[in-house]
């Protein structure tokens, strides 16, 4: 059975940043680029464990995909798929991992 794909509200914000960031300069390439950020995600249910585990964390329930330049993160449980953050390959990745590895014992 395949897992739920969650979203956190921290990676939701995580798009819109990005986003909002693009649409700067084109606001066509910023929706295409937070549609396929979407897109990709919502396959992660199907092949949970296609994504590498994140290297900067070393926990094979933490995988990542990527779309572009940008890293999709998230958290395997049994029941669901829960994506903690969405960010630029080039962003510093220490302030993130609270974040992510806190969303364990998330809720949501």
């Amino acid at each position: 059975m395949a897992r739920v794909l969650v979203w956190s509200p921290e990676a939701i914000e995580d798009i819109e940043s990005i986003a909002a960031y693009i649409a700067r300069d084109s606001p066509w390439y910023a929706k295409a680029v937070a549609s396929k950020i979407v897109e990709i995600a919502e396959t992660i249910p199907d092949f949970p464990e296609m994504g590498r585990v994140v290297p900067e964390i070393g926990e094979t329930s933490i995988r990542e995909r990527f779309v572009h330049r940008y890293r999709i993160i998230y958290r395997l449980d049994q029941a669901r798929v829960l994506v903690t953050a969405v960010i630029h390959g080039r962003q510093e990745f220490e302030p993130f991992v609270a974040r992510i590895q806190s969303a364990q014992n998330s809720d949501l």
